[in-house]
């Protein structure tokens, strides 16, 4: 007999998954993702400029390039190296510096100075002030200067009406108005008449570190990674310094009264290169590159000595009441857009992978960005992926910190909790303008119910698996099972799609969504008989991506949203607790039906107060079903206060429409318990604006005009009349029995 061998093995026909494609500014298209290191990708992301509060604005950036970064790591497994920069030295921060400080100074002389001196220094600011305002040509600047002013004034005049009174208490507190609401008119005059005179650096250092640490803190508040590497641009210097000796040594940079400007039109020749890659429209606006150059950089002095209004400064030398640095040029300071070039370079080299800011900063800084490092390194590319995100607005308006019209971090975490405002940002796509209102938080608060009730719906219904015998936790597979199993190997499959769709979130929350609607209606139909292992792999994966989300925080591998904050260490507080509250849960519970048998109503309204009252305040809450059964959920405590709250709203509002509805009920009634005590005769007599004639009976003859009515109108007035006179009849008959 021959020796048998194995036969020939088949293999499977190999299917093509969706590759990773990203929106690239570079292209404006959705490109494939390949980074140049294997599965290692490096990336350097715009941080802030750290002058003011960090508001939704930066969050929209900073939430945004989080997800991304999240994704990519713990979903799509890259390595990344992601590097970061606080601009601590710019026009803004110099010129904010300098102004909280003689502002300061100037409140302190303020309270003793007389008011004829502060009325003669508040017409100088006005005038100074009126001339800004007429030479603004933005609309929405134009607009905040006049309300600014309009509060100057109002503030004026109650300090002068102060000071007409004599009394000192009101004098003081209109002084001390006046000042605050005129605070950013009063800085602008002092900085212009003494910001020169300001001479000591460390003011320029105080303000950014304090924003910086303020910075830090609002992005640990809103669950977003620290970056790997931050980068400051005044421990920065000597790298911007010998990054800009090398545009210099390649003949694309110049130096004009010791500041260095780049040479767009010399760069802009050269075959490799190629001035305004993402936004080549842009090339020659003259009103992008001058607010790019800073405030303190476009005086006439500073353009004139350009070889072209489209060059842009890389060192610019310092002038009274500015911080500097040694150059080869002399005392100075870096351009904003070289400071980004040299970090990065400094870090990755002459090309890395990813570059992300916000879409506000696509020209002239990014584009500046990109030609200074070209022209740096003679290459022709320095990214190879730039992805900005969109705007925030407000009501359809650009946020914006020089137009004061922001909500900052700790303002909108007072409304919504981190979860929240990440959800919101999660249900829009990442590249377009996102309006923050109270419908888009809406919209992120009811995912967010929505999704919660179905994770404490789950462990609720499978708890009993983690008590029972190990044979316990398998269920029988039936049809049910086999179509709930197949809805979640296809969203798996759509979410995957989706993600491989540059990051697209709105479409893998809402596959997640209609996920959780199958699992509900496979719990509804199959009370008696559910595969617990089933839903709780759907509960553990939807937590798993919310998780890569940032949405949910801590150690992966649990269900739902954790419960409880702060100092629990590595402690599971369900498992911990519920055992004991189940255990009093089901006590009540046995209370509760023997009271419902005896109709022991006081016990009953004792159980009732356990579940709405005492529980809720531990962070309990306590759900009766059909049949004598109970469901125990773990819920933060604030939630549920606000649950209770509003349920007592809802029964205050049912209440009072139930008594709205009585007491109209009741005027109804008496408005025609009142319609039968008038006599027939006497029923259109009060008309007098529709009637002047009347018959013997009191029926209306001729009109309010004296023309007689018509056959058709006294019939009908005749019918009305003979109905009043049968219910009077009838509260005729009634008032007598009444008294007999």
């Amino acid at each position: 007999m021959s020796k048998r061998t194995q036969p020939d093995w088949l293999p499977p026909a190999a299917t093509d998954r969706p590759k990773l494609r990203l929106f690239n500014s570079l292209t404006r298209q959705k490109e494939e993702f390949v980074p140049l290191n294997g599965n290692n990708v490096t990336w350097y992301s715009c941080g802030p400029t750290v002058y003011d509060a960090t508001h939704m604005g930066h969050a929209r950036s900073y939430i945004s390039f989080d997800i991304l970064r999240r994704i990519l790591s713990d979903y799509f497994g890259y390595n990344i190296f992601y590097v970061m920069n606080i601009t601590d030295i710019d026009d803004k921060i110099i010129k904010r510096a300098r102004q909280n400080y003689l502002y300061e100074k100037y409140v302190k002389a303020a309270t003793t100075v007389s008011l004829d001196d502060l009325l003669a220094d508040q017409k100088e600011v006005l005038e100074q002030f009126n001339a800004i305002c007429r030479e603004t040509n933005d609309p929405n600047k134009k607009l905040m200067y006049e309300r600014m002013l309009i509060k100057m004034n109002d503030a004026m005049e109650t300090l002068i009406m102060a000071v007409a009174s004599n009394d000192p208490e009101k004098i003081d507190e209109a002084r001390i108005l006046y000042l605050g609401e005129a605070k950013d008119p009063i800085a602008e005059w002092l900085d212009r008449k003494e910001g020169s005179t300001v001479k000591d650096n460390a003011i320029f250092e105080t303000l950014p570190r304090y924003f910086e640490n303020e910075y830090h803190r609002d992005m640990d508040a809103l669950n977003i990674l620290p970056p790997d590497v931050l980068t400051r641009v005044s421990e920065y210097v000597p790298q911007i310094v010998k990054f800009i000796e090398r545009i210099f040594d390649n003949g694309l940079a110049y130096n004009a009264n010791g500041s260095v400007y780049f040479d767009v039109n010399a760069f802009d020749k050269r075959e490799k290169h190629h001035y305004a890659k993402l936004v080549p429209e842009a090339y020659g606006d003259t009103k992008s590159l001058q607010e790019g150059e800073g405030d303190l950089s476009v005086t006439e002095d500073r353009l004139s000595e350009k070889r072209s209004p489209n060059d842009f400064a890389l060192w610019k030398a310092s002038k009274a009441g500015e911080p500097s640095w040694e150059s080869p040029w002399g005392w100075g300071r870096p351009g904003w857009h070289i400071e980004c070039s040299a970090m990065a370079s400094d870090i990755f080299g002459s090309m890395f992978d990813i570059h992300t800011g916000g879409v506000d900063l696509k020209f002239p800084h990014h584009d500046n960005e990109l030609a200074q490092s070209e022209a740096a390194y003679n290459q022709s590319e320095w990214v190879k992926y730039f992805l900005h995100t969109g705007h925030l607005t407000i009501a359809g308006c650009k946020m914006s910190k020089s137009l004061k019209n922001f909500i900052s971090i700790k303002e909108a975490l007072k409304k919504n909790t981190p979860s929240q405002l990440r959800l919101a940002f999660l249900l829009h796509s990442w590249k377009d303008t996102l309006d923050y209102s109270p419908n888009t938080m809406e919209m992120a608060c009811q995912y967010e119910r929505f999704m919660n009730e179905f994770f404490l719906n789950v462990k609720d219904l499978t708890r009993h698996i983690e008590n029972g015998t190990p044979s316990s936790k398998f269920g029988v597979w039936t049809g049910a099972e086999a179509a709930l199993q197949d809805k979640l190997k296809l969203t798996r499959e759509a979410v995957h799609a989706a993600l491989c769709d540059n990051i697209d979130t709105r479409s893998t929350l809402d596959a997640l969504r209609d996920l959780v609607a199958v699992a509900n209606v496979y719990i509804r139909d199959n009370k008696d008989q559910l595969n617990c292992l089933l839903l709780r792999r759907i509960a553990a994966y939807i937590t798993d991506m919310l998780h890569i989300f940032g949405t949910i925080d801590g150690p992966r591998g649990g269900i739902g949203f954790p419960v409880g904050s702060g100092g629990s260490g590595n402690v599971d507080i369900e498992k911990t607790l519920l055992p004991y509250v189940d255990a009093v849960a089901e006590f009540r519970n046995n209370v509760r039906e023997e009271a419902k048998t005896i109709k022991a109503n006081d016990i009953l309204q004792l159980c009732d107060k356990l579940r709405d009252d005492v529980l809720p305040n531990l962070g309990v809450r306590l759900e009766d079903k059909e049949n004598g059964k109970y469901a125990v959920k773990l819920v933060d405590r604030e939630v549920l206060l606000r649950e209770r709250e509003a349920k007592k709203l809802a029964e205050a509002e049912r209440l009072a429409e139930k008594k709205r509805k009585q007491e109209a009920a009741a005027q109804l009634l008496a408005a025609k318990e009142a319609q039968k005590r008038i006599k027939p005769q006497e029923m259109f007599l009060s008309e007098k604006d529709k009637y002047s004639k009347f018959d013997e009976n009191g029926l209306p003859t001729h009109d309010a005009e004296g023309k007689e009515l018509s056959k058709g109108l006294i019939k009908k007035l005749t019918k009305l009349q003979q109905q009043q006179d049968a219910r009077y009849k009838e509260y005729l008959t009634a008032a007598t029995n009444a008294n007999n």
